[in-house]
C-alpha cells in the first residue's frame, strides 16, 4: 500500500495531540505514535475520532511504513535522554536524506550535537521551538526551526500553515539558522517570558500592598492596559485571573500558594548570558524571584524577626500612581526585550549563525506567551536597521524610555519606601542607568584588581590594547599576572 503521511509526530501527551489535529485541520495526513501504544487508540477514539487523515502507529517499523520519503518525523517528548533515545531508535529504520525535527524544550547545546551527528549519518535534523501552550499548538503556535538549512524546505510548508499568523497574515513561522539556533531563540523567548511575567507580578504587588488594592479593581487596570501599548498575552490572562472567584466568591488568587516553580530555560538563558558576557540582568534577577518565592517557610520566619516600612502608607494619588506603574512596566519591558536581542547577537557571534531579528519578533508576533503588539515595533526597528546594536538606541524605544523615564524612576523609588520588593523593576532601571554612562566605576575596580593580583590595566589617556602595571605598595615588584579581559 502507498505511503500517504505527510510527517509522523511522535509524543501523544496534550502539545502532541494538538499539534497533530492543528496539522490535519491544514491539509495534511499525519502519523501518531506513543511509546505506551494504548494512548495511540485512546487519541483515535477521543480527540482524532472521525479523522480519516490521521493514522495511528503501533511500532516505529509500522509509523515508518506509513510515511511517503523523504520522511519526516517529529517528536515531542521530554528533553534530554529521552529525544536521544528515541534518535536512536529511528535511525535502524530511515534512509539517507530522511528528517527527525524536536520540538520540545531541548537544550541548544544537545541540538548542536544531535544536528552534527545526523548529518554525519547522512539524515537531516531539526530542533524547533514551539511555544503558545496547547491553546497555541491547536490554533497555530509560534514556531522556531533550526539546523540542517537542507531540511527546511521538506517543512516549511507544513510548519507555516500550522503557526499562528500575525494580523496580516503572516506566519509566525521562519527558518532561524543553522544547528542550535532554534532552540536558542525559543530559550531567549523563554527567558523574556520569565521577565515578562515577573514585571506583572511586581505590578500587582505595588498595586496590592502599597496601594491596597482589591482584585477587581486590579482586573479593572488590567483590562484597561490591554487596550494600549501593554497589548498583550500575559496582561490578557492577567486580567482574566485577577477577575476569577473560587468557589467561595472570594479571588482564587490569593489562595494560590506564593512558591514559583520552573522548568530551567531561565536559568539557560542566563547562564548563556554569563558565558557570553552579555548583561541580561534582567531575567537573571526573574531567576533568582522565583529562587526566592521557593523560601516560602524560611520567608515567614524572617517575617516575623525582620521589621521594614509598613507597605500600605503610600501618601498621593493612587490613580496617579497606577499610571506610574503602567510606564515603568513599558520601560522595563523595553529593557527585557533589548537584553534578550543583545544576547541573541552576541550568541550569533559566538556560533557563526545569521539571525534575521526583525522575522525573529515577527514569530513572536502570535501564537507564543509572550506574544504582544509591542512585537511589531521591534521588527520596524530591525527592518529599518538590521545592524542595530542595541533596542535602546532605536529612535522610537528611546521616544517611549525618555516618555516613561519620571515615572519609573518614581516606582522604584516609592517600592523602597514602601518595603515593596521590586527586583526586577530595579535591575531594569539600573541597567538602563549603566548603559547611558559613559564612566563606569570599573576604573576603580581594575585598579584594585592591579593592586593585588598585578592583573594590569588599559589608560584613558593610551591607545586601546595597550595594558599598564602599577607597584601600589612598593613592594609588590614590578611584573604583572598578564592582560585581563573583560
Amino acid at each position: 500500500m502507498e505511503p500517504t503521511g505527510d510527517l509522523a509526530l511522535i509524543g501523544l501527551a496534550v502539545m502532541g495531540q494538538n499539534l497533530i489535529l492543528n496539522m490535519n485541520d491544514k491539509g495534511y495526513t499525519v502519523v501518531a505514535y506513543n511509546r505506551t501504544v494504548s494512548k495511540v487508540d485512546e487519541f483515535l477514539n477521543d480527540a482524532a475520532k472521525g479523522r480519516k487523515t490521521i493514522l495511528g502507529a503501533h511500532s516505529i517499523e509500522e509509523m515508518v511504513r506509513m510515511l511517503k520519503k523523504p520522511r519526516k518525523i517529529m517528536l515531542m517528548v521530554k528533553a534530554g535522554k529521552a529525544v536521544d533515545d528515541f534518535i536512536e531508535l529511528l535511525l535502524p529504520h530511515l534512509e539517507s536524506g530522511d528528517c527527525i525535527i524536536d520540538g520540545g524544550n531541548s537544550h541548544f547545546p544537545d541540538t548542536i550535537r544531535r544536528t552534527k551527528y545526523l548529518e554525519s549519518k547522512g539524515f537531516l535534523y531539526i530542533g524547533t521551538g514551539v511555544s503558545g501552550g496547547e491553546e497555541g499548538a491547536r490554533r497555530g503556535p509560534s514556531i522556531m526551526p533550526g539546523g540542517s538549512p537542507k531540511a527546511w524546505p521538506l517543512v516549511k510548508d507544513i510548519f507555516q500553515a500550522t503557526s499562528a499568523k500575525t494580523p496580516d497574515g503572516a506566519p509566525c513561522c521562519e527558518w532561524v539558522g543553522e544547528n542550535g539556533a532554534g532552540h536558542y531563540v525559543k530559550m531567549t523567548h523563554n527567558g523574556i517570558e520569565y521577565g515578562d511575567m515577573q514585571l506583572i507580578c511586581e505590578a500587582y504587588q505595588l498595586m496590592k500592598e502599597g496601594l491596597g488594592m482589591t482584585a477587581g479593581q486590579m482586573h479593572t487596570v488590567f483590562s484597561e492596559w490591554n487596550k494600549g501599548e501593554l497589548d498583550s498575552y500575559l496582561i490578557e490572562i492577567t486580567r482574566d485571573i485577577l477577575a476569577f472567584k473560587d468557589a467561595d466568591g472570594q479571588p482564587l488568587v490569593e489562595k494560590i500558594l506564593d512558591t514559583a516553580g520552573q522548568k530551567g530555560t531561565g536559568k539557560w538563558t542566563s547562564v548563556s548570558s554569563l558565558d557570553l558576557g552579555m548583561p541580561v540582568t534582567l531575567i537573571a534577577e526573574a531567576v533568582y524571584a522565583r529562587c526566592v518565592s521557593a523560601m516560602k517557610e524560611e520567608r515567614v520566619n524572617a517575617s516575623k524577626i525582620l521589621k521594614g516600612p509598613k507597605a500600605k502608607e503610600f501618601k498621593g494619588s493612587k490613580t496617579e500612581f497606577v499610571e506610574d506603574i503602567r510606564q515603568a512596566l513599558l520601560a522595563s519591558k523595553i529593557v527585557s526585550y533589548a537584553q534578550g536581542f543583545m544576547l541573541m547577537r552576541e550568541a550569533a557571534r559566538e556560533y557563526g549563525w545569521k539571525l534575521n531579528y526583525g522575522a525573529i519578533a515577527l514569530m513572536w508576533r502570535g501564537g507564543c506567551i509572550i506574544r504582544s503588539a509591542f512585537l511589531g515595533k521591534i521588527k520596524e526597528a530591525f527592518d529599518t536597521n538590521p545592524d542595530l546594536s542595541n533596542l535602546l538606541l532605536d529612535k522610537y524605544f528611546e521616544s517611549v524610555i525618555g516618555t516613561c523615564q519620571a515615572s519609573w524612576r518614581k516606582v522604584v523609588m516609592t517600592a523602597v519606601e514602601l518595603g515593596v520588593p521590586v527586583p526586577v523593576f530595579s535591575t531594569a532601571l539600573a541597567f538602563f542607568d549603566s548603559y547611558r554612562s559613559a564612566r563606569l566605576p570599573a576604573n576603580l575596580l581594575q585598579a584594585q584588581r592591579d593592586y593585588f593580583g598585578a592583573h594590569t590595566y588599559e589608560r584613558v589617556d593610551k591607545p586601546r590594547g595597550q595594558f599598564f602595571h602599577t607597584n601600589w605598595t612598593g613592594t609588590g615588584g614590578s611584573v604583572s599576572s598578564s592582560t585581563y579581559t573583560a
